[in-house]
């Protein structure tokens, strides 16, 4: 019977490998945070999209709530550059 840092069959190249794929492991985790936190940059929770807003835009104009230059004005705020 074997004891020691080889006893369970471990030789150093299985102590590499299992070094490796831990440096991988945390790897994605903190490419996985990072992807979300940076998907979610620039926006508030619950604003609306561009799309949204621009609908709400046209129904405001269309109640009579803003005139055709705060509509033109806004609109063009609005569109992607």
């Amino acid at each position: 019977m074997r004891h020691g840092w080889n006893g369970g069959g471990w030789d150093f190249g299985g102590w590499v490998l299992m070094g490796f794929m831990m440096l991988v492991f945390w790897g994605l985790v903190i490419g996985v945070i990072f992807g979300v936190f940076r998907s979610r940059e620039g926006r508030s929770p619950g604003a609306p999209s561009s799309s949204q807003a621009m609908h709400l835009l046209e129904e405001r104009f269309a109640r009579g709530e803003i005139d055709a230059d705060e509509f033109a004005a806004r609109r063009d705020l609005l569109r992607p550059r």
